[in-house]
Protein backbone atom coordinates (compact mmCIF):
# COMPACT_ATOMS: atom_id res chain seq x y z
CA UNK A 1 0.00 0.00 0.00
CA UNK A 2 1.57 3.26 -1.02
CA UNK A 3 2.06 6.04 1.53
CA UNK A 4 -0.74 8.18 -0.35
CA UNK A 5 -3.33 5.23 -0.40
CA UNK A 6 -2.98 4.49 3.15
CA UNK A 7 -3.25 8.50 4.18
CA UNK A 8 -6.80 8.45 1.90
CA UNK A 9 -7.91 4.91 3.98
CA UNK A 10 -6.50 6.75 7.49
CA UNK A 11 -8.73 10.22 6.37
CA UNK A 12 -11.53 8.08 5.63
CA UNK A 13 -11.70 6.60 8.36
CA UNK A 14 -11.65 9.03 10.59
CA UNK A 15 -14.02 10.99 8.70
CA UNK A 16 -16.72 8.48 9.38
CA UNK A 17 -15.97 7.86 13.19
CA UNK A 18 -16.51 12.16 13.09
CA UNK A 19 -19.63 11.19 11.40
CA UNK A 20 -21.23 8.91 14.36
CA UNK A 21 -19.43 10.95 16.57
CA UNK A 22 -22.14 13.54 15.66
CA UNK A 23 -24.90 11.80 16.65
CA UNK A 24 -25.93 12.43 19.96
CA UNK A 25 -25.24 9.27 22.53
CA UNK A 26 -27.31 8.25 25.33
CA UNK A 27 -25.74 9.32 28.40
CA UNK A 28 -24.87 6.41 30.66
CA UNK A 29 -26.28 6.87 34.48
CA UNK A 30 -23.17 5.67 35.75
CA UNK A 31 -22.19 7.30 38.81
CA UNK A 32 -18.79 6.31 39.63
CA UNK A 33 -16.13 5.06 37.11
CA UNK A 34 -16.25 1.68 38.21
CA UNK A 35 -20.29 1.53 37.73
CA UNK A 36 -19.77 2.66 34.13
CA UNK A 37 -17.09 -0.28 33.81
CA UNK A 38 -14.09 2.20 33.07
CA UNK A 39 -10.91 0.73 33.79
CA UNK A 40 -7.80 3.20 35.06
CA UNK A 41 -4.66 2.44 32.24
CA UNK A 42 -1.88 2.36 35.21
CA UNK A 43 -3.77 -0.86 36.42
CA UNK A 44 -2.93 -2.20 33.31
CA UNK A 45 0.22 0.06 32.68
CA UNK A 46 1.89 1.07 36.01
CA UNK A 47 4.66 2.97 34.54
CA UNK A 48 2.75 4.76 32.18
CA UNK A 49 3.74 8.56 32.03
CA UNK A 50 0.40 10.88 32.48
CA UNK A 51 0.32 14.41 31.75
CA UNK A 52 -3.25 15.48 32.20
CA UNK A 53 -3.42 18.87 31.94
CA UNK A 54 -7.08 19.46 32.75
CA UNK A 55 -6.72 18.71 35.80
CA UNK A 56 -4.41 21.09 36.02
CA UNK A 57 -4.11 24.80 35.27
CA UNK A 58 -1.89 24.16 32.40
CA UNK A 59 -4.28 23.62 29.58
CA UNK A 60 -5.99 26.11 26.86
CA UNK A 61 -9.09 27.58 29.62
CA UNK A 62 -5.86 28.18 31.67
CA UNK A 63 -7.46 26.65 34.39
CA UNK A 64 -8.64 22.97 36.30
CA UNK A 65 -11.37 21.60 33.71
CA UNK A 66 -14.69 20.66 35.40
CA UNK A 67 -14.64 17.10 35.76
CA UNK A 68 -11.22 16.22 36.05
CA UNK A 69 -10.49 15.96 40.03
CA UNK A 70 -6.80 14.09 39.42
CA UNK A 71 -4.81 13.46 36.50
CA UNK A 72 -6.16 10.39 35.72
CA UNK A 73 -6.87 7.84 32.40
CA UNK A 74 -9.98 5.68 32.54
CA UNK A 75 -10.85 3.70 29.25
CA UNK A 76 -13.62 0.94 28.23
CA UNK A 77 -11.38 -2.55 28.95
CA UNK A 78 -10.53 -3.04 25.30
CA UNK A 79 -9.16 0.49 24.63
CA UNK A 80 -7.18 0.61 27.94
CA UNK A 81 -5.78 -2.96 26.58
CA UNK A 82 -5.01 -1.91 23.39
CA UNK A 83 -3.13 1.41 25.13
CA UNK A 84 -0.97 -0.78 27.35
CA UNK A 85 -0.25 -2.72 24.37
CA UNK A 86 1.14 0.17 22.43
CA UNK A 87 3.23 1.50 25.45
CA UNK A 88 4.93 -2.47 25.79
CA UNK A 89 5.46 -2.43 22.43
CA UNK A 90 7.35 1.39 22.41
CA UNK A 91 8.95 0.54 25.70
CA UNK A 92 10.58 -2.37 24.24
CA UNK A 93 12.14 0.57 21.46
CA UNK A 94 13.10 2.50 23.31
CA UNK A 95 10.27 5.01 23.70
CA UNK A 96 7.00 5.30 25.24
CA UNK A 97 3.87 7.25 25.02
CA UNK A 98 3.19 10.13 27.32
CA UNK A 99 -0.84 10.27 27.86
CA UNK A 100 -2.44 14.05 27.87
CA UNK A 101 -6.56 13.14 28.02
CA UNK A 102 -8.43 9.64 27.93
CA UNK A 103 -11.90 9.61 28.78
CA UNK A 104 -13.59 13.16 29.04
CA UNK A 105 -16.48 13.69 31.31
CA UNK A 106 -19.72 15.59 29.54
CA UNK A 107 -19.66 18.08 31.96
CA UNK A 108 -15.60 18.70 30.91
CA UNK A 109 -17.00 18.92 27.21
CA UNK A 110 -19.42 21.38 28.82
CA UNK A 111 -16.78 23.25 30.26
CA UNK A 112 -15.15 23.53 27.21
CA UNK A 113 -18.24 25.06 25.51
CA UNK A 114 -18.87 27.82 27.95
CA UNK A 115 -14.77 28.77 28.08
CA UNK A 116 -15.47 29.38 23.85
CA UNK A 117 -18.14 31.30 24.14
CA UNK A 118 -16.60 34.24 26.81
CA UNK A 119 -14.78 36.62 24.22
CA UNK A 120 -13.16 37.70 27.55
CA UNK A 121 -10.76 34.55 28.81
CA UNK A 122 -7.99 34.50 26.38
CA UNK A 123 -4.98 34.25 28.70
CA UNK A 124 -3.41 31.14 26.56
CA UNK A 125 -3.54 32.60 23.08
CA UNK A 126 -0.08 33.28 22.94
CA UNK A 127 0.75 29.65 23.32
CA UNK A 128 -2.72 27.72 22.14
CA UNK A 129 -4.19 29.08 19.32
CA UNK A 130 -2.25 32.34 18.32
CA UNK A 131 -3.27 32.27 14.67
CA UNK A 132 -7.05 31.73 15.28
CA UNK A 133 -9.49 33.98 16.65
CA UNK A 134 -11.23 32.57 19.80
CA UNK A 135 -14.66 33.30 17.83
CA UNK A 136 -13.22 30.56 15.13
CA UNK A 137 -12.59 27.74 17.27
CA UNK A 138 -16.07 26.16 16.71
CA UNK A 139 -16.18 26.95 13.22
CA UNK A 140 -12.97 25.49 12.51
CA UNK A 141 -13.55 22.72 14.23
CA UNK A 142 -11.47 23.45 17.65
CA UNK A 143 -14.06 22.93 20.08
CA UNK A 144 -17.05 21.05 19.60
CA UNK A 145 -20.51 20.15 21.58
CA UNK A 146 -19.75 16.94 21.99
CA UNK A 147 -16.31 14.98 22.35
CA UNK A 148 -15.46 11.55 21.30
CA UNK A 149 -13.84 10.94 24.10
CA UNK A 150 -16.68 10.99 26.65
CA UNK A 151 -17.35 7.62 24.78
CA UNK A 152 -14.11 6.20 26.58
CA UNK A 153 -12.03 5.37 24.01
CA UNK A 154 -10.18 8.10 22.70
CA UNK A 155 -6.85 8.98 23.98
CA UNK A 156 -4.58 12.49 23.29
CA UNK A 157 -1.08 10.82 23.49
CA UNK A 158 2.52 12.25 22.67
CA UNK A 159 5.54 10.00 22.09
CA UNK A 160 8.76 10.53 24.58
CA UNK A 161 12.58 9.07 23.46
CA UNK A 162 13.90 6.73 26.60
CA UNK A 163 17.07 6.26 27.66
CA UNK A 164 18.90 5.15 31.04
CA UNK A 165 15.57 4.76 32.34
CA UNK A 166 14.83 8.52 31.75
CA UNK A 167 12.24 9.48 29.09
CA UNK A 168 11.82 12.93 27.26
CA UNK A 169 9.05 14.27 25.72
CA UNK A 170 10.32 14.24 21.50
CA UNK A 171 9.41 17.28 19.41
CA UNK A 172 6.41 16.88 17.77
CA UNK A 173 6.21 19.93 15.73
CA UNK A 174 3.38 21.80 18.44
CA UNK A 175 2.52 21.54 21.88
CA UNK A 176 -0.44 19.04 22.30
CA UNK A 177 -4.06 21.06 22.18
CA UNK A 178 -2.02 24.13 19.49
CA UNK A 179 -5.48 25.07 17.90
CA UNK A 180 -3.88 25.27 14.23
CA UNK A 181 -2.77 23.91 11.13
CA UNK A 182 0.36 23.08 12.03
CA UNK A 183 -1.07 20.35 14.29
CA UNK A 184 -2.36 18.44 11.48
CA UNK A 185 -0.81 15.19 11.37
CA UNK A 186 0.75 15.65 8.50
CA UNK A 187 1.24 19.62 8.07
CA UNK A 188 3.63 21.36 5.96
CA UNK A 189 6.81 22.85 7.09
CA UNK A 190 7.54 20.80 10.05
CA UNK A 191 11.42 19.02 10.01
CA UNK A 192 12.47 15.50 8.96
CA UNK A 193 13.22 14.82 12.51
CA UNK A 194 9.27 16.30 13.83
CA UNK A 195 7.59 14.20 11.07
CA UNK A 196 9.15 11.14 11.69
CA UNK A 197 7.88 11.41 15.49
CA UNK A 198 4.28 11.66 14.32
CA UNK A 199 5.18 8.80 12.21
CA UNK A 200 6.62 6.56 15.22
CA UNK A 201 3.68 7.50 16.82
CA UNK A 202 0.80 7.08 14.39
CA UNK A 203 2.36 3.54 13.18
CA UNK A 204 2.37 2.26 16.78
CA UNK A 205 -1.13 3.18 17.47
CA UNK A 206 -2.34 1.69 14.17
CA UNK A 207 -0.84 -1.63 15.15
CA UNK A 208 -3.46 -1.50 18.32
CA UNK A 209 -6.35 -0.33 16.14
CA UNK A 210 -6.52 3.05 17.14
CA UNK A 211 -7.09 5.33 13.90
CA UNK A 212 -5.86 9.44 14.44
CA UNK A 213 -8.18 12.09 13.59
CA UNK A 214 -6.11 14.28 10.86
CA UNK A 215 -6.63 17.41 12.57
CA UNK A 216 -4.53 16.38 15.38
CA UNK A 217 -1.42 14.88 15.47
CA UNK A 218 -2.39 13.31 19.15
CA UNK A 219 -5.52 12.57 18.55
CA UNK A 220 -6.36 8.29 18.46
CA UNK A 221 -9.91 6.62 18.50
CA UNK A 222 -9.94 2.72 18.87
CA UNK A 223 -11.87 1.29 16.61
CA UNK A 224 -13.98 -0.91 16.52
CA UNK A 225 -14.90 1.65 19.33
CA UNK A 226 -16.44 -0.83 22.11
CA UNK A 227 -19.61 1.37 22.62
CA UNK A 228 -20.20 4.19 19.78
CA UNK A 229 -23.46 5.30 21.37
CA UNK A 230 -22.79 5.79 25.40
CA UNK A 231 -21.14 8.56 26.50
CA UNK A 232 -20.52 8.87 30.39
CA UNK A 233 -20.09 11.95 32.77
CA UNK A 234 -18.85 10.52 36.13
CA UNK A 235 -15.56 12.31 37.49
CA UNK A 236 -11.67 11.86 36.94
CA UNK A 237 -10.57 10.68 40.50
Amino acid sequence: MTTRTCTSLVLAIALATSARAAEAPTVSPARSAAEAGLVEIRTLSPGIALDVRYATANNFTGRPVTGYAAPACYLLPAAADALARVERTLRSQGHALQVHDCYRPVRSVQAFVAWARDPHETSRKATQYPDVDKSRLFAEGYIAERSGHSRAATVDVGLMQCEAGRCTPLDMGTDFDFFGTRAHTAADGLTPSQQANRQRLLQAMAAAGFVNYPQEWWHYTFQPEPDPHTAYDVPVL
